[in-house]
């Protein structure tokens, strides 16, 4: 595995795999979309759009074959007979494959090439499961459809953004963000303006700003972060500490992941697939982009300097330590609100909603636990269980205290954010035809 990890910049040369046995075309597109060699060569933003888009392409082709929820944007009369599955591995490839090579080259130039060539692989052996007739080929041209249709929409939504900018100021006043690195740099200070796919604008569920650094809740907030999440001399309990390596993972393939378990156990068919996976990658895609807008929007320091420099904040309940380290090296962008607290409560809710429950029991593994046999697939792989939704959302929330990254009122916005999202996006988006 290649991994580098800047905050909500997550590059993969290899990552993710299921351990479910998935049972149509949709889940299987779902899963080859992070598997290694396929789509898991992506930078998290990037990714989470990417998913989005090609989700939409299968959702739409699947409903021009039979209309059972309104399309996003493709509208074509019914093609009944058309094969859903040459639809869907058409839908998927025409989008992973442009998406993929528009990547940023300059960070992931060494795993494009051999993500590309997984998601051909994967389509020609699906198509090659096919018979050959006007039903495959009726297939393909829907998918081919939905692809261009998708692909066009978003072609000029902003997201060629730069990734890494170098001449971001650094800010002087107590609670301005300053980068952890140590010299000028901040991750996609662009993502906030990055058109989205459900909401009107980035920042239409922007939460209150975060506690002034004075406060008696910044101090309290401070205490908590600065003895559980630091590296050295913590508080956590040893599950804590896992906890908090275990939700390190990127956001769209843990949640796509616990989707594919609990849509299998479900037994939801294609149409119903389909839908779910829209809709769960819309929300998580523009939950990056509110993030984003957010994030620049109050440009909040991070702990990991909050700590470092409380000496000069102005706060006599603050203590500063200037060797402070967090557990996991801190994402040089601003703090507030977190981004991974805000694609949980979203996905979260997206779920409850589509499930028609929050009461979901339901197991999940992990590709940043420290060590490999303890990963997804790895000879002692550990398993998180969860009875709800809600319980998994709040404790990847909690996992962002853990490692260092936030404070507490970061995360409980974050996932505050986060349901408003998931909740606008089922109520407004693919619902169901009579």
């Amino acid at each position: 595995m290649c991994r580098l990890i800047l905050g909500v910049v997550y590059l993969v040369c290899s990552l993710g795999w299921s351990s479910v046995v998935q049972a149509d075309a949709v889940s299987d597109w779902n899963a080859n979309a992070g598997k290694p060699g396929s789509g898991g060569c992506n930078i998290q933003p990037h990714e989470s759009r990417m998913y989005a888009m090609m989700h939409i392409a299968i959702h739409d082709a699947l409903n021009a074959i039979e209309r059972r929820f309104q399309p996003y944007i493709l509208d074509l009369p019914e093609t009944p007979g058309a094969s859903v599955e040459a639809a869907v591995a058409t839908a998927a490839r025409d989008v992973l494959v442009p998406v993929l090579g528009q990547l940023p080259l300059e960070l992931l130039a060494a795993c494009i090439p051999a993500a590309i060539d997984g998601v051909e692989a994967d389509y020609a052996a699906a198509l090659n499961a096919i018979a050959e007739g006007t039903s495959k080929t009726q297939g393909i041209v829907i998918g081919r459809a939905a692809a261009a249709v998708v692909l066009a929409l978003r072609i000029a939504d902003a997201s060629d953004t730069p990734v890494l900018d170098f001449s971001y100021p650094d800010g002087t006043e107590p609670g301005e963000y300053r980068s952890p690195t140590g010299s000028a740099l901040a991750i996609l200070p662009g993502w906030g303006n990055v058109t989205p796919f459900v909401l009107k604008e980035s920042a239409q569920f922007r939460p209150g700003p975060p506690y002034a650094v004075s406060s008696e809740e910044y101090t309290a907030d401070f205490d908590e972060v600065k003895h559980r999440g630091v590296k050295e001399g913590s508080t956590r309990t040893p599950e804590e500490t896992q906890i908090a390596y275990f939700w390190l993972e990127s956001s769209p393939l843990q949640w796509n992941r616990i989707a594919r378990t609990i849509s299998a156990a479900s037994g939801l068919r294609q149409w119903e697939n389909a839908q779910l996976f829209a809709l769960l990658n819309m929300a998580l895609a523009d939950s990056d982009v509110g993030a984003g807008e957010t994030k620049y929007h109050y440009n909040y320091w991070r702990p990991q300097t909050a700590i470092q420099f409380a000496a000069s904040d102005g706060n006599p309940g603050t203590i500063a330590d200037p060797a402070w380290e967090p557990l996991d090296p801190t994402p040089p962008l601003p703090e507030y609100d977190s981004a991974h607290s805000f694609k949980g409560g979203a996905a979260a809710e997206v779920l409850r909603r589509v499930f028609e429950t929050d009461q979901v029991s339901f197991s999940t593994c992990s590709l940043t636990l420290p060590i490999p046999e303890e990963q997804c697939g790895g000879a002692n792989e550990v398993l998180r269980s969860y009875s709800s939704f809600s319980q998994a959302a709040e404790e990847n929330g909690v996992s962002r205290i853990l490692v260092g990254y936030h404070f507490r009122k970061a995360v409980e916005e974050g996932i505050k954010h986060g349901r408003k999202i998931g909740k606008h996006t089922v109520e407004h988006f693919l619902k169901p035809v009579d």
